[in-house]
Order: C-alpha cells, then structure tokens, then sequence
C-alpha cells in the first residue's frame, strides 16, 4: 500500500488508489452503480490528491472507472435522501464537492480523465476539473441537472463554459440530453477519442511521455495557462515571469541541454 492509498483507507473502499512509473491512479469503485461517487468518495478523491500533490514520485495523474460501462454516472442519489435532505445537509455535501473539484483543478501536476462510458453530471463535472479528457468512442456525456431540478453554481459551471463556450454550454444545460463521444469532440468537451481497445495503450503512452518531461516545465505551463484564463485586471504576469526564472535556473534545464547534446534520454528530478 503507498501512502496515497493509505489515506483513504479510513474513508471508503469505492476508490482504488495506485501509484507506479510516476502515474498516479484514482479509480472509481462502484460499477454496480456505473461508478455513482458518494460523499465520502468526494472526501476520498480531495485528500488523495493532497497525497499525491506532495509526492515526488507522482509526475501525472489519471482519474478513471472500475468496470468499463462507466467513468462516472455522476452522484450517488441514493445518499440524497440522508446526505442532501436538509439545507444544512446541502452546504456539507456541496463544500465537499467543491473541495474536490478545487483540488483538482489547482493541482500543480497534470491530471488526465480516462472515460470509458457513461460521463455523466457529477462524473462529468469531475472530468471537466481536469487537464485532459481521453474517451473511448462508445462513451457518452450529459449533464442532467435540468431534469433533476439541482442548481449548477459558478464554480461548476465555469469549466463546462471555458471548454466549449457559450452556445454548447446552453445546449448542454438546457436539453440534459446524452451527448455521444464524437459530438463531445466536436463541441471541445474531449480531447481525444479512441476505440474502446486502444484507450489504455494510448493513454499509458501519454503519462509515460509526461511523466518523462520536466516536472518545472509543466508545473510552470499549468500555473501560467491559469493566469491566461483570467480577466485581464486579475493577471500575475510577475508571477509568470518568476516561473519561467525557476526554469532556467533548474538543474532540470541543465539536464535537458547536456542530455541533447549526448543524444541521450533526459533524467529529470524536478528540481
């Protein structure tokens, strides 16, 4: 057991927690419930990212489903009743919720959504959260939250917004219909698609070649693609000059320049 799996031992058994060739692993583990993610999942996937965000041994991180029907078909309505019938109730859930989504979105490392399968409202949320989005081309998307009667805040909202835009956000939103996983690659929801049988092969190809690069370098892109998406006003260009500084100042640079001019492989540290 690595430390990450260690931490969520306490909190539930829905989510499988690995770790090897510096990938980080969160499975969802509820398929007889098409990966359903409770409350104490919420909890679970917060502190596993704090687990991995102070490992060095993690580079990259892959959210994925257990079971192969399912990414995640969103909350576990079965808890709603005990978890979300009260307003005081709500506010717990919602903050938990919220905390997941923050860290994952925050998160200095780059995080990768393995989709096979249903993508759907809190799954799809938790899809959104990250860097990358990889589908197989049986998976399909939705969020339903307009036939449910669930009100989707800012916080929610602004990734599904910043990804596909306006317009497909409405569509989204206002039909709660399924999307399949071309008409997702074609609003911008997905980066890519593959057929069901080459997804784990591509998507371990990808961590493999993040997992290579520089840490700094993807650390500093992340960080400075943030500041980006902000309004002008709000911008730390300071900052993202500070960043690229700690690059060219890393012993990780001078690694990569020696390692190009031996026509060799680099061994990056991070630091």
């Amino acid at each position: 057991m690595n430390d990450a799996a260690a931490v969520v031992e306490g909190i539930t058994d829905k989510l499988i927690i690995e770790k090897s060739s510096g990938v980080g692993h969160i499975r969802f583990n509820q398929p007889e419930k098409q990966n359903a993610i409770s409350y104490e999942m919420w909890i679970g996937i917060a502190d596993t990212l704090d687990a991995f965000e102070s490992d060095d041994e993690v580079r990259v991180i892959v959210l994925s489903g257990e079971g192969g029907k399912a990414f995640s078909a969103g909350a576990d309505i079965s808890q709603f009743e005990k978890k979300r019938g009260t307003a005081d109730a709500v506010a717990e859930y919602n903050a938990a919720v919220k905390q997941a989504y923050r860290k994952l979105t925050d998160i200095l490392k780059p995080t990768i959504a393995k989709i096979e399968g249903y993508c759907i409202g809190g799954g799809a949320g938790t899809a959104l959260c990250c860097d990358l989005r990889i589908a197989s081309d049986d998976s399909t998307f939705g969020i339903p939250a307009a036939k449910l009667g669930l009100g989707y805040g800012y916080d929610s909202l602004k990734p599904l917004f910043d990804l596909v835009g306006p317009s497909h956000a409405k569509e989204i939103l206002f039909t709660a219909r399924r999307f399949n996983a071309q008409e997702a690659y074609d609003m911008g929801l997905v980066n890519r698609v593959l057929p069901r049988g080459e997804l784990d092969s591509f998507v371990g190809e990808y961590t493999a070649t993040i997992a290579g690069n520089a840490p700094l370098t993807i650390k500093a892109c992340k960080q400075i693609i943030a500041e980006i998406a902000k309004d002008a006003d709000q911008r730390d260009v300071d900052f993202c000059q500070r960043l690229v500084d700690e690059c060219y100042a890393s012993e990780d640079y001078r690694e990569g320049r020696t390692a190009f001019m031996e026509k060799r492989k680099p061994a990056f540290r991070g630091k």
